[in-house]
């Protein structure tokens, strides 16, 4: 049998009470405390992060909970990501370097399923979702 990740079970967990919150991700804080990173369409609000924390009881029988908005500077690690924050600014580290660079700063112009548009000091950059360690957005 397949043991879920805390992550899953959490996902699980939101899918019926809280279905339009996407956990952006878990990070493990010590050996017992959770922080959960939660988005969802509307924004989040203290009273969501409110809601989702009662809705994790049974992930607070074993840890404790701390539920947080992304903040402005956000991952991305989806398509729908980049696409939903186009015409912001954003910092994206590559798994390999692309023109001697791996880590490129600039505006979304453009993204769908396959890649990502940005608009750098260096010109218009396309790069494919497959070549991306990591992104967010700056704040910018």
């Amino acid at each position: 049998m397949l043991t879920m990740t805390v992550q899953e079970e959490i996902e699980t967990l939101l899918a019926s009470t809280e279905p339009t919150v996407e956990v952006l991700r878990v990070d493990p804080v010590g050996k017992d405390t959770l922080r959960i990173f939660i988005d969802a369409p509307e924004g989040v609000s203290l009273d969501l992060c409110t809601r989702v924390t009662h809705a994790l009881a049974p992930v607070r029988e074993s840890y404790a909970v701390e539920v947080s908005s992304p903040g402005p500077k956000r991952p991305l690690t989806r398509p729908a990501h980049f696409e939903r924050f186009v015409g912001r600014h954003a910092k994206v580290t590559l798994l390999a370097p692309k023109s001697d660079r791996i880590t490129w700063r600039g505006e979304i112009v453009a993204s769908d399923e396959k890649s990502v548009t940005l608009g750098t000091d260096q010109g218009m950059l396309e790069i494919e979702h497959s070549e991306i360690k990591q992104a967010n957005l700056t704040g910018e």
